[in-house]
């Protein structure tokens, strides 16, 4: 619909703001539309104390936009598709997903606390920091020797966390750091294999949320949808979904497809008290991505009867 004019709601952070105006360049480019920007603060935006594993996926870094979606405030809100619940609030849906960038997990390190060898090569008893259960356990799997402590704030506020010493490393999604194009020379970085250190579901995926019953938005936004992506979304947080039953699970996730084959991975951390246990793993293939969701849920659910 060109000559449109749209408002798009976004977080104030520099990672959603760059989002939220590399939708803007698209839809300006493509429709010819006419997009303002509405910087809206969430609830996620104001807390700092609360961990990151209490808010991903939760709303809580998209609650106040879908309300202004609601009210009309925004014609549609961009965000990063792994902090949106898996099941809509009633009156929207997500109108596109995709331009999913590195989905892998990025470890920076203070130069003189790298070791040479490891996935994680961190020095023995080394702080890494990071506030999400699913980075938590997988640290704890693969490099045992380190002390993980919790970190909070935006990528340029955790990256600073580390250049003033609060850490030896940081452990932070691959995605935000390259659309942010930030200069990492002074650390050494490691960009972790994804089939072997799993990324959250849909992790690196933008999703645009919009009005149910606003087809003129739909028309404008639907284009910018990607069947890829959709798929892999369709596994991962189709997973994800499943388990929400009122347990925040620590889930790894990853997934290849085309239009015939799938494949999904996932691994879930266990608790054994106060520590971590074996993680739970599984690794399905097929052709049908319902039938994939169902048979690693089982597979992971059989391992894992409660999550008490």
């Amino acid at each position: 619909m060109r000559g449109a004019k749209l408002t798009i709601g976004s977080r104030g952070s520099d990672l959603a703001l760059y989002q939220a105006n590399f939708i803007q360049e698209i839809l300006e480019r493509v429709h010819n539309c006419s997009i303002k920007i509405k910087i809206i603060n969430t609830g996620g935006d104001f807390d700092k104390e609360m961990p990151f594993e209490m808010m991903e996926g939760t709303g809580y870094f998209t609650k106040e936009l879908e309300e202004a979606l609601l009210q009309g405030e925004i014609d549609a809100a961009v965000h990063s598709l792994k902090d949106v619940m898996t099941t809509q609030p009633r009156g929207l849906k997500l109108g596109a997903v995709g331009y999913r960038t590195d989905r892998r997990e990025i470890l920076l390190i203070k130069k003189g606390s790298e070791i040479t060898h490891g996935l994680l090569p961190v020095k023995p008893g080394g702080i890494i920091g990071t506030s999400s259960l699913r980075r938590k356990f997988q640290i704890v799997y693969h490099n045992p020797t380190l002390n993980v402590k919790d970190l909070r704030g935006n990528v340029p506020t955790r990256i600073a966390k580390l250049r003033n010493g609060h850490y030896d490393a940081i452990l932070i999604a691959a995605a935000g750091v390259k659309r942010l194009d930030l200069d990492l020379s002074e650390f050494v970085t490691v960009l972790l294999d994804s089939q072997k250190f799993l990324p959250a579901p849909a992790q690196g995926m933008l999703g645009i949320q919009i009005r149910s019953n606003d087809l003129d938005v739909e028309k404008i936004i639907s284009p910018l949808n990607s069947e890829t992506a959709s798929l892999e979304s369709a596994l991962e947080r189709g997973l994800l979904k499943l388990f929400n039953a009122g347990c925040s699970l620590p889930l790894g996730v990853y997934s290849e497809t085309n239009e015939k084959h799938h494949r999904l991975k996932a691994v879930l951390g266990i608790r054994d008290g106060d520590k971590w246990a074996e993680p739970k793993r599984i690794d399905v293939n097929g052709t049908d991505v319902q039938q994939l969701v169902n048979r690693a849920y089982a597979g992971l659910n059989e391992k894992v009867k409660s999550c008490a």
